[in-house]
């Protein structure tokens, strides 16, 4: 599996906005955007197959989408905010909200048959078996 260094959006100085970084100096506050939702995802294997376990606190299972296409699997939905209460007004929101999508290459060891998304505890974990057939053997010289 091709593993791309991830850095999460508005941790550093120059992606954030000026005003962000003035108003958390002085208020201790930042000015968080409701549309900056970027799920965190954990990849691991084993011998046998491949393991995906990502975060989406808060989300119905039908607001999420797991494809596979060409080797690429992605994993995008949408975490809406809710604010329907009647005089509640909220005067900080760190959660974040919005539209996500994140991709990963699969190597070519893969069994796209075995492929299973299971969604419990705002956790969606999805695993994939490796192919016995592609997976690379050690050839013995007679």
């Amino acid at each position: 599996m091709a593993l791309i260094k991830y850095s999460r959006p508005n941790t550093d100085l120059f992606s954030r906005n000026f005003n962000d970084i003035v108003d958390e100096f002085f208020n201790g506050t930042g000015n968080y955007r409701k549309d900056n939702f970027m799920p965190s995802v954990d990849v691991s294997e084993t011998d046998t197959q491949f393991e995906v376990s990502v975060e989406l606190p808060g989300m119905k299972k039908e607001d999420i989408a797991v494809d596979l296409e060409k080797g690429r699997l992605t994993i995008s939905g949408e975490r809406k905010f809710k604010n329907e209460e009647e005089g509640k007004n909220f005067h900080r929101v760190e959660t974040q909200y919005g539209k996500f999508s994140r991709s990963f290459y699969l190597p070519d060891t893969i069994d796209e048959d075995s492929i299973k998304a299971k969604y419990e505890d705002g956790i969606l974990n999805i695993t994939i078996n490796k192919s016995e057939e592609k997976v690379k053997k050690q050839i013995e010289i007679a």
